[in-house]
């Protein structure tokens, strides 16, 4: 049987992948405190993620 060895995130997608956690915590804080700055911090969560994904499914088609 052959093992593959998982191949690590590509370095794009893990800088999106932090950028969407930090700014879903920033909605999270923005709506608590009342703020509706949030509504432009879940943009850039759903941008980011977007992102991510891109990247990663790009890494994998190009292997």
């Amino acid at each position: 049987m052959i093992r593959q060895e998982p191949h690590p995130m590509p370095r794009l997608a893990l800088y999106a992948f932090v950028v969407c956690a930090l700014s879903a915590a920033a909605a999270v804080v923005s709506f608590v405190q009342g703020s509706w700055l949030g509504v432009l911090w879940v943009l850039v969560a759903g941008l980011s993620s977007n992102m991510c994904w891109y990247y990663v499914r790009r890494a994998r088609l190009n292997r």
